[in-house]
C-alpha cells in the first residue's frame, strides 16, 4: 500500500473537526519547506492521463501467434 493511499484510509475515517486541525497542519508545513527539494520532484513528476501518448510503441506483430506456444493451439 502506497503512503498517500494508506494516509487517506487514515484521514477518510476521522471526525471533521480532526480533518481540519490535519488540513491546518498539512498547510502548515507546505509554507515551512517551501523549497524541499522531494516536494518539488513530486510534483514535477505527476503525469497525467495521456501524458505516455507517443512513449510506447508496439511491434508489428504483437498479436501474432508465439512459436513457443503452437503445440497448444
Amino acid at each position: 500500500m502506497n503512503t498517500e493511499l494508506a494516509l487517506w484510509n487514515v484521514v477518510i475515517n476521522l471526525p471533521e473537526s480532526l480533518k481540519t486541525e490535519l488540513l491546518h497542519y498539512a498547510e502548515y508545513l507546505q509554507e515551512k519547506y517551501p523549497n524541499n527539494q522531494q516536494f518539488q520532484d513530486h510534483r514535477e513528476t505527476a503525469h497525467g492521463y495521456g501524458s505516455w501518448a507517443g512513449q510506447i510503441i508496439m511491434s508489428d506483430d504483437f498479436d501474432e501467434p508465439l512459436e513457443d506456444l503452437a503445440e497448444y493451439m
